[in-house]
């Protein structure tokens, strides 16, 4: 096993020096720093950065770097969060009828392509509680009505703390998050089957069949109250012609959704997205 490390994400207002200021944290400290990324974007008059560093040799304690750090990013006006290579996430997957998406996120963690835990599966609908007694995860259904929404997502947040829940995965969870539930955990990751901002919503499918698109897509996104409108992680296209029917759409877009949804789960776990407003910077 590689030894473990830290990670900072780090946005302030831009200014100079930058760059030497974090550095010259780790390096005052006896870090060596291993993956060290950095953006501008000059409109907002914001920079961004990545920095990942070995622990080993490193002279502050784990419950030391925080503090230590916060004296350099207050005058910095620096908003940052801090992780640890070896801290194993804890991922919820929420689903409603369609598999394909919860397979590929299980059978990916079981490959070991990620590090994170699925303990918990929860779902508006009972068909694939047997997928989560397959895979040894905890099944709750807990359907969902205009009337109960709000009892049912008290129930849905008392779930993610009992199950120390680090993360949120909508994998064709076909139901709309509610603001309060966001504001309370915000850390949710939502696949959409299109290219947002095209054909936000309901039935994608049908409506890029019906307007003769030549490219159909999947979004993988940060949830935000907006339906269908939160910080974008990753996204990705396929090719369809006048010859696909509506079937051959959805069987494509599959195949993209799983993939999708795969890496921006994989970017979030290792540390690489940091949102500021509504985008978001994916550090590679």
């Amino acid at each position: 096993m590689t030894s473990p490390t830290a990670t900072l994400l780090v946005s302030c207002p831009d200014q100079r020096g930058l760059v030497a200021k974090l550095a010259n944290f780790i390096y005052s400290h006896n870090g060596n720093i291993i993956h060290a990324d950095h953006h501008t974007d000059f409109a907002a008059g914001l920079f961004l950065s990545r920095l990942e560093w070995q622990l080993e040799g490193f002279d502050l304690a784990r419950q030391e770097i925080a503090p230590a750090f916060a004296e350099i990013a207050e005058p910095l006006q620096a908003t940052w969060e801090l992780h640890f290579s070896d801290a194993v996430p804890r991922i919820a997957i929420w689903v409603s009828r369609q598999d394909h998406c919860l397979l590929d996120l299980i059978w990916r963690q079981r490959a070991k392509e990620f590090s994170a835990e699925i303990p918990l599966i929860v779902s508006n609908h009972r068909n694939l509680k047997g997928v989560a007694e397959q895979f040894g995860a905890d099944f709750y259904h807990i359907p969902i009505t205009k009337e109960n929404k709000v009892a049912q997502e008290g129930k849905q947040l008392e779930l993610l703390r009992q199950y120390k829940i680090d993360l949120v995965v909508l994998a064709k969870y076909m139901q709309i998050v509610t603001a309060d539930f966001i504001a309370h955990f915000p850390r949710i990751v939502n696949i959409h089957h299109s290219f947002l901002p095209a054909f936000a919503g309901a039935n994608p499918y049908e409506r890029a069949y019906e307007r003769g698109v030549k490219i159909i897509g999947a979004t993988a996104h940060y949830a935000t109250p907006e339906l269908d409108a939160g910080p974008i992680i990753e996204q990705d296209v396929v090719r369809v012609s006048h010859r696909d029917e509506v079937g051959d759409l959805i069987r494509k877009g599959k195949d993209l959704e799983r993939v999708v949804l795969a890496r921006a789960v994989r970017l979030h776990l290792q540390n690489r997205v940091l949102v500021y407003g509504n985008k978001t910077v994916v550090f590679g």
